[in-house]
């Protein structure tokens, strides 16, 4: 579409809520505003976008929202979009709505709804929110930095209670098909192992650790798990069952998605958001904007579901070296 055609865009969230979306939100109706689009919001994702929940965003309508967490647009996930149906009916409703344009925030399962608008002919901008970064096409996604820090407060306090009880904990984060936040939240928290999907734990080695610990004197130990892998519950059985030790658990839950994002996240999401009209206004469709190497980029919405998104090796293995 040529720059001169593109008049009034929309923007929805889309599936689980992350950090920094409100702040995202803010950059693509203001740098809209800026290059002299009209801008609306569609209020629950797809489902809002069927619906007819829309309502037009000033520059006044976004103030003060950077610092909240969650979406003032509210998300939802809708099964309807997922058939040609309902995809045919969502662009309808675009056309209807006089929409040239849709940014769409949100993770994989969102961006295979906008590819098939793009696929179609809307022109469609992803933005990757996800407390999991479990997206290829982009070093971090929107929201895992301030998930990473909930999730290492409270496991920091969590190991004050467990050297003064020298007790042994589990800690399971969210991670579904990634490991990424257990790996991180583990290395910055200290603890003796990370248990993620990318590596198969081996029970009786993860055993052999902790006794090992505990024979050169310390007084407890901490093991990250995503709930993917294995369950807190599961693991804590087999641990017990394998040498005996008594696991107190902790499932943080989606206590990891509340709060206001960090300060990477609010410049993440504020980055991401004017990018992604600026690719809108350069005609571009079926893309998402990742940031690679510290630098703003565009890939298309299938690499998110079509590459897998790799945890470094290094990384991986620093959780050995350092729990020695």
């Amino acid at each position: 579409m040529e720059k001169n055609k593109l008049q009034r865009i929309g923007v929805l969230t889309s599936g689980g809520d992350a950090p920094g979306m409100n702040a995202a939100i803010r950059s693509v109706v203001r740098g809209a505003i800026f290059n002299g689009l009209e801008v609306v919001g569609i209020r629950r994702g797809y489902e809002g976008l069927l619906e007819g929940d829309i309502i037009p965003l000033s520059v006044s309508s976004v103030g003060g929202i950077i610092h909240r967490g969650g979406t003032f647009l509210r998300t939802a996930r809708c099964e309807e979009f997922k058939r040609p149906e309902g995809i045919n009916e969502g662009l309808t409703r675009l056309r209807e709505y006089d929409l040239h344009g849709l940014v769409v925030i949100g993770g994989d399962g969102s961006f295979r709804g906008a590819w098939e608008l793009a696929k179609r002919g809307f022109p469609v901008v992803g933005i990757p929110g996800t407390i999991d970064n479990d997206i290829a096409g982009t070093d971090t996604t929107l929201g895992f930095d301030t998930a990473a820090n909930t999730a290492l407060d409270a496991v920091v306090k969590l190991r004050d209670t467990a050297s003064s009880h020298e007790r042994l904990f589990i800690v399971e984060v969210m991670g579904r098909h990634s490991g990424c936040l257990a790996l991180h939240v583990a290395v910055a928290g200290g603890a003796e192992c990370a248990v993620i999907p990318e590596r198969p734990v081996n029970i009786e080695e993860l055993c052999r650790k902790l006794q090992s610990t505990r024979h050169r004197g310390k007084t407890h130990s901490l093991v990250v798990v995503a709930e993917g892998a294995m369950g807190a519950q599961e693991l804590a059985a087999q641990l017990q069952d394998k040498a005996g030790f008594e696991f107190r658990i902790t499932v943080l839950g989606h206590i990891q998605r509340g709060g206001a994002p960090s300060v990477a996240d609010a410049v993440l999401g504020s980055r991401m958001g004017s990018f992604a009209v600026k690719a809108l206004l350069e005609g571009e469709k079926g893309v998402m904007v990742g940031i690679l190497k510290g630098e703003l980029a565009l890939s298309p919405l299938p690499v998110a579901w079509e590459q897998k998104s790799e945890l470094p090796q290094e990384l991986m293995d620093l959780v050995d070296v350092l729990s020695i």
